[in-house]
């Protein structure tokens, strides 16, 4: 029963967050979710509900496909996931939490104060390599939307268009995520009672927070998301670096 309320908790939150700001799901659910999940687990419902939000939101808040500008991140992103799919099966427990602390406390803050960063000119190259990271980091658990975000807020892209950019990528990465998940038996069938549990949840806190997207500031809840992940980023951290340290130490 706590393994079930852990998983309908995260998946509510998460896709309230990204309802709202069109990414930010696999972060949010890992928050809670990486304390008791083994990380396959934990990676291959952060793929199913990022794509199920993905998709509510396609259909909730329409962005129309601006291929010139997407295709560098979709070709960058497609370039990536394999090795974020080769990675995700060799990470044990204390390295699979440790390595998504640091990113928590490295790229939360990032993106707190992306807006007072210099724009850059950025072009397809920067686009393809956003991308890229995308690609990886949605294979080791469904977190392709962090770095393009952090990158179109560098380049200063308006707040449509990044939402266009963002969901168009996220939906297209996530497809091919979740079918590589499926097809190399990342994805089990004793998963599948977690993901009924996930979708439903997911639902009506993904309308709303589309519902919200265009009526309140995103900057000020995306502030106090990123601050409250930032925090759990070094909790995680505080929990497995002593293990993770000594093992290298040790070696």
């Amino acid at each position: 029963m706590e393994l079930f309320l852990i998983v309908a908790a995260g998946a509510a939150l998460a896709g309230f967050v990204q309802g709202l700001s069109g990414f930010g799901f696999g972060l949010t659910a890992m928050a809670l979710w990486a304390w008791l999940l083994d990380p396959r687990l934990a990676a291959s419902l952060a793929v199913f509900g990022s794509l199920t939000g993905q998709l509510i939101a396609a259909f909730s808040v329409r962005r129309g496909w601006d291929w010139r500008t997407l295709l560098p991140f979709l070709a960058g992103g497609l370039a990536g996931l394999p090795l974020g799919l080769w990675l995700l099966p060799r990470l044990d427990v204390p390295l699979f939490k440790f390595l998504l602390g640091a990113m928590l406390v490295i790229v939360c803050p990032l993106m707190f104060f992306a807006n007072r960063l210099p724009h850059v000119r950025g072009g397809r190259t920067g686009d393809a390599v956003a991308g890229a990271a995308g690609g990886v980091m949605s294979g080791l658990g469904g977190f392709s939307g962090v770095a393009p975000t952090l990158w179109c807020t560098v380049r200063g892209f308006e707040k449509d268009k990044q939402r266009a950019v963002i969901q168009n990528f996220n939906l297209s990465i996530q497809v091919v995520t979740f079918a590589s998940y499926v097809g190399t038996g990342i994805i089990t069938a004793d998963m599948l009672p977690l993901f009924a549990i996930a979708a439903p949840a997911i639902l009506v806190p993904s309308l709303l927070g589309a519902r919200l997207y265009s009526a309140i500031s995103e900057q000020g809840f995306r502030k106090v998301v990123l601050g409250l992940l930032s925090l759990t980023g070094v909790a995680l951290l505080a929990t497995s670096a002593p293990a993770v340290l000594g093992r290298w130490f040790a070696s």
